[in-house]
């Protein structure tokens, strides 16, 4: 592995490909630090600061203190007392996007936005003809300082999940290779919960089964993982040996954004599920509004406390662009199931039937992610 970016080749084998993941740093808060000179070095938390408002973004100096994305803004409150909170701007990070991503295409026409802020590029063939991808990289987050004044860290590897990781690696401002060859090297030295598609709730099946590495999954045959993880187990299987064959899609269509809540105790009374629902609509909105995305089903989805799974969606004639229209149906989808038959422990959102966009995706076949 590489930290810092050299001149000399990647070293790819024939038929291996030249990846690169980009991801801004604290995207949203960068931008408002960038453009409020008294945000600078001070913790920034974008989102609504009210009783149910939801922390969309926390710049490095909240994160230290544990604030983070998806959290109720009450808790990020009380873990740092001087955090800053600032309404979303999506207009402005929109236009800020598209300024990162005339950087991406003056270097190669494969370039797969996962949202706003981060992209895959495919570099194996650029357009300026400079064959390495780590100097590539060094050149692309240099143009986006320079025309955004904002850092960005990359990650280089030969394929999509090994760059993904090497990115987060060496955050803020930073840069990671991942070389042939060092792949599982790589893997099986992180946690498990490293892993994209590893939640929370995950890492703690795992750890009761005594896996806490990619190197303590990559000692279990394919047999095993089935038995306890069923359909993901070729994901994981793949993953811990750092093996990943999806090529980056300059024209992906997404099927849905969502997102849902596993609770430390189950509920059941109404106040308390109206008050989840609003969590869930701030971030899952959040999301879609990160994934440039519209979408004409709205999907609640329950699971009792017998894990039985109950799912009631409603649809419109117009894809919806609004949160408060995302909000009201999501709304009406929850009074029409209450009163509830018996508690819950999880609840969810999804917003499908979609006319653009989308986040990344694990490659795993439930694809939605757990907020918390």
């Amino acid at each position: 592995m590489s930290d810092q970016a050299d001149s000399d080749d990647e070293g790819e084998a024939d038929g291996l490909r030249k990846i690169i993941h980009v991801d801004m740093d604290a995207f949203f808060a960068s931008v408002e630090q960038r453009d409020n000179p008294e945000l600078r070095g001070k913790p920034v938390a974008v989102g609504g600061s009210s009783g149910r408002g939801v922390v969309a973004a926390a710049s490095y100096e909240a994160r230290k203190f544990g604030v983070k994305s998806a959290m109720p803004s009450v808790t990020a409150k009380r873990l740092c007392p001087d955090l800053i909170f600032c309404k979303s701007r999506f207009d402005v990070y929109r236009e800020v996007s598209q300024q990162i991503r005339a950087v991406f295409s003056h270097h190669t026409e494969l370039v797969e936005p996962l949202s706003l802020d981060e992209a895959y590029l495919d570099v194996t063939e650029d357009r300026l003809g400079i064959g390495s991808a780590t100097r590539i990289a060094e050149l692309i987050r240099q143009e986006i300082r320079a025309k955004t004044r904002l850092t960005a860290s990359a990650g280089v590897s030969y394929n999509k999940f090994l760059a993904k990781l090497a990115s987060d690696q060496n955050k803020p401002d930073g840069i990671c290779v991942i070389r042939p060859g060092q792949g599982a090297e790589f893997v099986q030295s992180l946690p498990v919960r490293r892993f994209h598609g590893v939640g929370p709730k995950g890492a703690e099946k795992m750890a009761r089964l005594g896996i806490e590495s990619g190197a303590d999954l990559a000692s279990k045959d394919i047999e095993w993982l089935r038995a306890h993880f069923g359909s993901f187990a070729d994901y994981l299987y793949r993953a811990c040996r750092g093996i990943d064959l999806r090529p980056v899609r300059a024209s992906r269509t997404r099927k849905s954004v969502g997102g849902e809540r596993t609770f430390s105790r189950d509920i059941s009374s109404g106040s308390e599920l109206r008050e989840t629902l609003e969590n869930i609509i701030d971030i899952v909105w959040e999301r879609i509004e990160r994934a440039e995305a519209s979408g004409r089903t709205v999907t609640l989805k329950l699971k009792y406390t017998d894990f039985q799974i109950f799912s009631r969606a409603k649809s419109v004639s117009r894809p919806i662009t609004d949160k408060s229209d995302f909000a009201e149906l999501s709304r009406a989808l929850l009074e029409d199931v209450l009163p509830l038959p018996m508690p819950i422990r999880l609840m969810g959102l999804t917003l499908s039937k979609l006319e653009s966009g989308g986040e990344d995706e694990p490659p795993r076949p439930d694809a939605q992610l757990s907020l918390l």
